[in-house]
């Protein structure tokens, strides 16, 4: 449905009946072995997971997101016995990038959320590392309000360890709150990528979890291209849309970081097929455009010192550049800097009567009603959205992080 300008978009139009036990809670035991629903230039067929590399159109390029969960989930019990937790969000201080933030030490700050706020009146917590006083201790100091969060100290004993060294010892993987359970020994490995490597991200990436190294093997055996991205997942991928009207919904906003050799093989593989593997991905290549795009004309704003793309920038930036002249502005801003990746963030919103600029296809699993990332497909494949899932819902699939897959091809 679309309109003059995604702005006016009312999110009412892009709901459907999803029932709760449609949405997955546990994986599948094989990855692969998921289901596969086929959208192929307006045409619907039904596969399995593993059919991926021979169902994809000749000479594609596979762009995955390498993103890797952390366990961002922090319960600290207080003398009195009630617990206090802290959802690591994002980092504040010493520095914002989220790979950097991780091998501090001693001492950050972050934005959380905080659950049980109210009973938090003052004063520090501390959690213990280990059964033992020597293992050290993590405390938590609450600051000032942030959006959406607090921003919070946290200190740590033994103080050489990094932040991501203590998130392993004392947090808990963060899944998505419509499981309504907590993690399991099994969540550990299931709700990460095969190829996660970046570690930065709250939510998976999970168009990625059907992956398995045959599949991967197979795609190269085909004849395709994979590449690797860095978007890491905030936990606004999960944030609802309760604004009527799309103007009024602040997108949230994710870091990304590509390096220069993929911006080549980005550059030398046109025209042929660029196939983003979620949402995540698909968000990171068309935000290169925009970003590329905003150098070139010198249009582009910053964020604290980063580039990155505001919400609207595609929809209101009239240009005729082309993709290899933006992505050729990009490369030269990492030359003229001497940076081998560029590193960036975005709060691109792809919505309906969106110009896609670089990706041809996706794959992604099935999202709830009424969501941002609901838009994206339907801006992709427009209202053929509705037919897909009504066959989705009417075939046995399964929804949402844990559920089975599509391949869109419009």
């Amino acid at each position: 449905m679309p309109t003059s300008h995604p702005r006016h978009i009312s999110i009412a139009d892009y709901n459907y009946p999803l029932p709760e036990d449609r949405i997955a809670q546990f994986p599948l035991e094989n990855r692969d072995q998921s289901k596969l629903l086929l959208y192929k230039h307006g045409r619907l067929s039904d596969g399995k997971f593993q059919d991926l590399p021979a169902a994809l159109p000749d000479h594609s390029l596979l762009v995955f997101n390498d993103t890797k969960v952390v366990q961002a989930r922090l319960r600290f019990q207080k003398a009195t016995g009630g617990m206090i937790e802290l959802f690591c969000l994002e980092p504040l201080e010493p520095i914002r990038e989220v790979q950097q933030a991780m091998q501090q030490t001693y001492s950050v700050i972050w934005k959380c959320l905080v659950g049980n706020n109210k009973r938090w009146r003052e004063g520090r917590l501390e959690m213990p590392l280990g059964p033992y006083p020597s293992d050290g201790s993590l405390w938590a100091e609450r600051l000032a309000p942030a959006e959406e969060g607090f921003a919070i100290h946290f200190t740590w004993s033994p103080g050489d360890k990094t932040f991501a060294e203590i998130l392993e010892l004392a947090g808990t993987l963060p899944l998505p709150p419509y499981m309504n359970r907590d993690a399991q020994e099994a969540d550990q490995e299931r709700y990460q990528t095969v190829y996660a490597s970046e570690a930065g991200a709250v939510a998976a990436p999970t168009a990625g979890l059907h992956f398995t190294p045959a599949v991967l093997e197979q795609i190269s055996q085909k004849g395709h291209q994979k590449a690797f991205v860095t978007l890491h997942v905030g936990a606004g991928t999960f944030k609802p849309v309760k604004a009527e009207v799309m103007e009024h919904h602040y997108m949230h906003g994710e870091q990304l970081s590509v390096s220069r050799a993929f911006l080549e093989q980005l550059l030398h593989h046109a025209p042929r097929p660029v196939i983003p593997v979620g949402t995540t991905s698909m968000r990171t290549l068309e935000s290169l455009y925009w970003l590329g795009a905003g150098i070139a004309l010198g249009l582009l704003p910053l964020e604290g010192e980063d580039l990155y793309v505001p919400q609207w920038f595609p929809y209101e930036v009239r240009t005729t550049l082309s993709v290899q002249e933006a992505l050729e502005a990009l490369l030269y801003h990492l030359d003229s800097h001497k940076l081998m990746h560029l590193q960036a963030s975005t709060r691109i919103l792809i919505a309906p009567g969106y110009p896609f600029k670089i990706c041809t296809g996706l794959v992604t699993n099935f999202h709830q009603p009424q969501s941002t990332l609901l838009l994206l497909v339907s801006a992709l494949i427009g209202p053929a959205w509705q037919k897909v899932y009504k066959h989705a819902l009417a075939n046995g699939y399964r929804f949402l992080s844990y559920g089975d897959s599509s391949l869109l091809l419009p």
